[in-house]
C-alpha cells in the first residue's frame, strides 16, 4: 500500500474538518460528508460519532473504498478498521486536537460507540478505485 507523503499528513492532520466520500457498489461517489480527522504517527483516521450506524460509515466498511479532501490535498483512499491497540493513541490525539469542543462534541467521538468505528485512511495509489 502506498504511503502519505509528509506534506500530505500535515496538511490532513492540522484541517479542522475532512470531506469524506466513501465509493457505492457501483464505483461511484456518495456525497462527501464532513467529519473529524486525527494523525496518529504516519497515519490518518477518522470516527464515526453515530458507530457502525452512521451511514457514511456502513458505506465505509462495505466497499472499503473513497475519497477524501481537506486543505488541498485531494485522495482516494482505502478505508481499513482500526484495530484496538491504537484505540487510546486516536482517542487522545481527539483529545489534544478538538480540546475546544470538550463538553459538547469532542465527549461522543471518546464513547465505544464511536471508538469501535475507527478507519485508517491509507492512500491508494494502485490505481484499482474506480473513478467516477
Amino acid at each position: 500500500m502506498a504511503n502519505w507523503t509528509e506534506s500530505e499528513l500535515e496538511r490532513l492532520a492540522v484541517a479542522e474538518e475532512l470531506e469524506i466520500a466513501p465509493r457505492n457498489d457501483d464505483g461511484s461517489l456518495r456525497a462527501a460528508t464532513t467529519i473529524w480527522v486525527v494523525r496518529v504517527g504516519g497515519d490518518l483516521y477518522v470516527r464515526s460519532w453515530r458507530g457502525e450506524a452512521g451511514s457514511w460509515f456502513r458505506a465505509a466498511r462495505r466497499t472499503r473504498e473513497g475519497h477524501v479532501s481537506a486543505d488541498g490535498v485531494e485522495k482516494d483512499v482505502r478505508l481499513l478498521d482500526a484495530g484496538d491497540e491504537v484505540g487510546a493513541a486516536v482517542d487522545d490525539a481527539y483529545r489534544s486536537k478538538y480540546q475546544r469542543y470538550a463538553g459538547s462534541y469532542l465527549e461522543p467521538m471518546l464513547e465505544p460507540r464511536a471508538r469501535s468505528a475507527t478507519l485508517r485512511l491509507v492512500p491508494d495509489e494502485t490505481g484499482t478505485a474506480p473513478r467516477a
